[in-house]
């Protein structure tokens, strides 16, 4: 194993949630505002995942005041405080970018039933 290897293995998180795109979940990030940090939370469903190993990420939808919302967060991030399941998404694709044009209930994912 060389040197790069070594430091992307001993900066990558152990305990990552299985998040699969469908998902909606409750993001809980590190906001540095000057000298101090705070934790907020963003909730929305997760339209695609991309990369893998360090590299990693995942892309969260949500409308907010009827404008939609996505941010893009690295898995492995320190900025990435915890990652919380709300519901999970049954799904036919591997990218939800359709739910870009679709407004209302025609947004929605279908939920699992158990």
């Amino acid at each position: 194993m060389n040197a790069l290897e070594q430091i992307s293995k001993s900066s990558m998180k152990e305990n990552v949630p299985e998040i699969n795109v469908g998902d909606t979940v409750k993001v809980h990030v590190r906001i540095q505002e000057g000298d101090k940090s705070r934790i907020q939370v963003f909730e929305g469903t997760v339209i695609a995942k991309k990369h893998g190993g360090i590299s990693e990420t995942f892309t969260v939808r949500r409308v907010a005041h009827g404008v939609g919302i996505e941010r893009v967060f690295p898995v492995h991030s320190p900025a990435v405080d915890k990652v919380e399941i709300v519901r999970k998404g049954v799904v036919r694709r591997a990218k939800l970018y359709y739910l870009r044009g679709r407004v209302g209930k025609a947004a929605k994912v279908k939920g699992l039933v158990r």
